[in-house]
C-alpha cells in the first residue's frame, strides 16, 4: 500500500516531529511512503535520513488574518499548490493521502477533485475563530473520503465545531493521541549528572525549564517574570529558555524576553539556549519542566519530559488536560495567572518529595498512555480500514468511542 504523505511546510516542529515518528515506525512491509514537502527546511532531509523517498513542493503561503489583500495573495499561493500536487497525486497514485494538518488537509482535498483516494487530515492544531474556520468544516464535509484525525480531544472539539455536528457520518472525526519513542527519554542518573555539569550546574542547583517555539503563545516571558519573583528565595535556581522563533515575527519575542532578563538582573541566572537537537538529554537534568502556554492542542513537551522522569509545571489548557492529572502525575496552574504560576513554582522547587512523586506518576503514566507502538497501532489500523471501507477493525472501533 502506497501512502503518499504531504507536509505544507519543510520546517520542524512539533507535528513534523510526530510525521518524522510515523514514517520511522511504518511497517515498510506493508506500506510504502512517499512524503511530499518543500525544501525550506530540514524536513526533506531528515525524512531521506530515514530511507524515505520525498518530492519537493513550493511552500503553501497561507494563513489566518483579517486583511483582504493578503488572503487574496494567501488563495493564488493555494491555487498554485493545488495544482502541482494534484500532479503527483496523479502520477504516484497512492492508496491513502495522509496530508499532515489543516492546511495540508485543504490542498490535498482540493487536489484530488473527482479521484477516489480516501485522505487523512492530521490535525495538530485548534482551529481558530475565525469566519474562515466555517468555510474548512464545509470543505472538509464536500467529499466523504475525508477522515479527520485530531492529536486531542480539544482539536477534535473545536475543529467539528456546530457545522461538522452536522456530517457526523460523512466526516468521521477519531482522536489518536501523539506519542513518542520512549527509549529516547529513558530516564539516566549518571546522564542526568554528567549533563548537568555541562551545563554548568553544581548538584545543589534547581534547573527550570521551558522547552518550545518562542513565541507569545508559550509563554516564555510570562515564566521569565515569574521567575523573577521567586529567584530571591532560590538562590540555587536557574531558568533554562530552549527554543527559537520559527517566523519572523516572533524575533522580537526573543529580543523582548532577552531585554526583560538584563532588565530584572537575571542574566547570569536565565539562559537563552536556542534550539537544540539534544533536547531528550537536557530534559533528564531538570529539576522542573514547565509548559506555560495560553493554548496547546496536544503538549509533545509535556508528554516527553514525563517520560524522563521530570516533574511537570504546566497550564490547565485543552490538549495538556488530557495528559497530565493535577497533583498526580503533575502540577496544573490556570493560564494566564501570574500568581498562581509565582505559587506553583515556590511549592514545587521547595519540595524535592513532590517533585519526585509526581514525576514517577507521570513516567508510568506515558509508557501506558503515550508510546509511539500504541500511535503506530493505531495509525496502521486506521490505513487499512480506509483501503478497506465495508468494516471497520476492533482497532478503530475504539478511536470511534472517543469521538467528542
Amino acid at each position: 500500500m502506497k501512502i503518499l504523505f504531504y507536509n505544507h511546510t519543510g520546517k520542524v516542529s512539533g507535528a513534523e516531529r510526530v510525521l518524522l515518528t510515523i514514517l520511522t515506525r511504518l511497517d515498510r512491509e506493508r506500506f510504502q511512503p512517499l512524503l511530499v514537502c518543500p525544501a525550506d527546511g530540514p524536513l526533506k532531509a531528515m525524512a531521506e535520513d530515514i530511507n524515505v523517498r520525498t518530492l519537493v513542493s513550493e511552500p503553501l503561503k497561507a494563513r489566518f488574518t483579517w486583511r483582504p489583500e493578503r488572503l487574496i495573495q494567501y488563495l493564488i499561493s493555494l491555487i498554485q499548490i493545488v495544482r502541482e500536487v494534484r500532479a503527483t497525486i496523479r502520477a504516484e497514485s497512492p492508496d491513502v493521502v495522509h496530508a499532515n494538518s489543516i492546511r495540508a488537509g485543504l490542498v490535498v482535498s482540493a487536489a484530488t477533485t473527482g479521484m477516489r483516494m480516501p485522505i487523512i487530515w492530521h490535525v495538530h492544531d485548534l482551529l481558530p475563530r475565525h469566519p474562515l474556520s466555517s468555510g474548512i468544516r464545509l470543505f472538509a464535509a464536500l467529499t466523504n473520503r475525508n477522515r479527520i484525525v485530531a492529536v486531542s480531544e480539544a482539536v477534535a472539539r473545536r475543529f467539528r465545531g456546530r457545522v461538522l455536528t452536522l456530517f457526523t457520518r460523512r466526516v468521521p472525526i477519531f482522536t489518536i493521541h501523539n506519542g513518542i519513542e520512549l527509549q529516547k527519554f529513558d530516564p539516566n542518573r549518571s546522564h542526568r549528572e554528567s549533563i548537568r555539569r555541562s551545563l554548568g550546574a553544581d548538584a545543589n542547583a534547581l534547573l527550570i525549564a521551558i522547552v518550545g517555539q518562542l513565541t507569545p503563545r508559550k509563554g516564555q516571558l510570562e515564566l521569565v517574570r515569574a521567575f523573577a519573583e521567586i529567584s530571591g528565595d532560590f538562590s540555587q535556581a536557574r531558568l533554562l529558555i530552549i527554543g527559537d522563533p520559527i517566523f519572523n515575527s516572533d524575533r522580537e519575542y526573543r529580543d523582548l524576553i532577552h531585554s526583560e532578563t538584563q532588565e530584572l538582573g537575571l542574566s547570569d541566572r536565565i539562559q537563552l539556549l536556542g534550539a537544540r537537537d539534544d533536547v531528550p538529554e537536557l530534559l533528564q537534568a531538570f529539576d522542573l519542566s514547565v509548559v506555560n502556554s495560553r493554548a496547546e492542542p496536544f503538549g509533545l513537551t509535556v508528554v516527553e519530559a514525563m517520560a524522563s522522569c521530570t516533574c511537570v509545571l504546566a497550564t490547565a489548557v485543552d490538549g495538556i488536560q488530557e495528559i497530565v492529572e493535577h497533583r498526580q502525575t503533575g502540577w496544573l496552574v490556570p493560564p494566564n495567572d501570574h500568581d498562581e504560576l509565582v505559587a506553583a513554582l515556590g511549592r514545587l522547587l521547595s519540595d524535592a518529595t513532590l517533585r519526585s512523586q509526581l514525576a514517577k506518576k507521570a513516567l508510568a503514566e506515558v509508557h501506558q498512555r503515550f508510546s509511539a507502538d500504541r500511535l503506530m497501532n493505531q495509525f496502521e489500523a486506521l490505513y487499512r480500514q480506509m483501503i478497506d471501507r465495508n468494516k471497520l477493525p476492533a482497532e478503530i472501533k475504539l478511536l470511534v468511542t472517543s469521538r467528542t
